[in-house]
């Protein structure tokens, strides 16, 4: 079964920090993009943070200079390292990967199911 799972969400203070973690299994025979997507009580999902093979990164304007990307290829895992997380962080947080289960196969975009982070006092 082709997966990504989410961990790390949690209960945190204002000015706190949280590292996220997404984890891909299965039959995947390649990865290429991922990133991180949040979705808040009654908005719509953004994105927050992208990443490519090569390690270029990306970022939502409003988490620039908090938040940072860093994936491991090797272990097919991707971070979120959350700092001076304010209240208006709160939401799922949830990754998404382009992956293809062979070399010859067409990419497709996999979602994990999100974990929750509320930063609250």
């Amino acid at each position: 079964q082709v997966q990504l799972v989410e961990s790390g969400g949690d209960l945190v203070q204002p000015g706190g920090s949280l590292r996220l973690s997404c984890a891909a299994s299965g039959n995947i025979y390649s990865i290429r993009d991922r990133n991180w997507y949040r979705q808040a009580p009654g908005k719509q999902r953004e994105f927050v943070a992208g990443i490519t093979t090569g390690g270029s990164t990306a970022y939502a304007d409003s988490v620039k200079g908090r938040f940072t990307i860093t994936r491991d290829n090797a272990k097919k895992m991707v971070y979120l390292q959350m700092n001076s997380l304010k209240p208006e962080d709160t939401a799922v947080y949830s990754c998404n990967a382009e992956v293809r289960a062979t070399s010859r196969s067409q990419w497709y975009t996999l979602w994990g199911q999100g974990t929750q982070v509320t930063v609250s006092a």
